[in-house]
């Protein structure tokens, strides 16, 4: 993972950003500067290169849902949270996950899946605390079909913000928005923002239906930083 952070060793808050299914893209960078900026550590996952999967691979397989769903994935963020919790430079209590597209999707499996041993490909995934999760960015996570559990109740139901692509290809918005309704239902507050944008609108590259909207990034990039601050306050 790539860690972006204020050049110190005290514990501060910590937000976990997981890509999407394209991969590392130069987006997240910004989210994580940003997250900095605020006197937060970010820690961007690579889900893909410790797999040896290039882009190429990630497009033709993982984008088109033949391999490594959102439910496979789900280990990725469980031993994360786990690996990220344990550092000296990070409060444990006070951490945020952010998703985007195949990641908010693999976050959202993370929270329904039952922790037995074995799951997720983890030896014990219930030993892992998910208490200092305070709040979730879902940025157009995939609810689409193959979300076989978007409906499945959350174990874990911290503060979320939900961003929905209006013109998003892979789901529609009254869709996402009942999925929203099911996280609350357990207590949870979630914030829906329907942002007027295509799919991946804060990728900086067009591709296919997906487009490229600057001024949308940048609204997005200043939701996100005052969504950090508003959750988790500094100590």
């Amino acid at each position: 993972m790539t860690v972006v952070g204020p050049d110190d060793d005290r514990p501060r808050p910590a937000v976990l950003l997981f890509h999407g299914c394209g991969g590392l893209r130069a987006h997240l960078p910004r989210y994580a500067e940003a997250a900095k900026a605020a006197g937060w550590r970010a820690f961007i996952v690579d889900s893909y290169g410790p797999r040896g999967w290039g882009r190429g691979f990630t497009l033709a397989t993982v984008c088109t849902g033949v391999v490594f769903r959102g439910y496979e994935r789900a280990g990725d963020v469980l031993a994360a949270i786990h690996g990220v919790s344990r550092r000296p430079d990070v409060d444990p209590a006070r951490l945020v996950l952010g998703g985007w597209s195949h990641g908010g999707w693999s976050i959202m499996e993370m929270m329904t899946e039952t922790p037995a041993p074995g799951r997720l490909g983890l030896a014990d995934p219930g030993a892992v605390d998910l208490a200092g999760v305070k709040a979730v960015w879902l940025a157009y996570a995939y609810v689409g079909p193959w979300a076989f559990n978007r409906m499945k109740p959350w174990r874990h139901c911290p503060r979320v913000l939900a961003l929905t692509a209006r013109h998003d290809h892979l789901t529609t918005v009254r869709n996402a928005e009942r999925v929203n309704a099911m996280i609350r239902q357990c207590g949870a507050e979630v914030e829906s923002w329907v942002a007027d944008g295509t799919h991946a609108f804060d990728e900086p590259t067009s591709n296919g239906p997906m487009r490229h909207h600057p001024e949308l990034t940048e609204e997005a990039l200043r939701r996100f930083a005052a969504f950090l601050e508003d959750a988790v306050p500094q100590a």
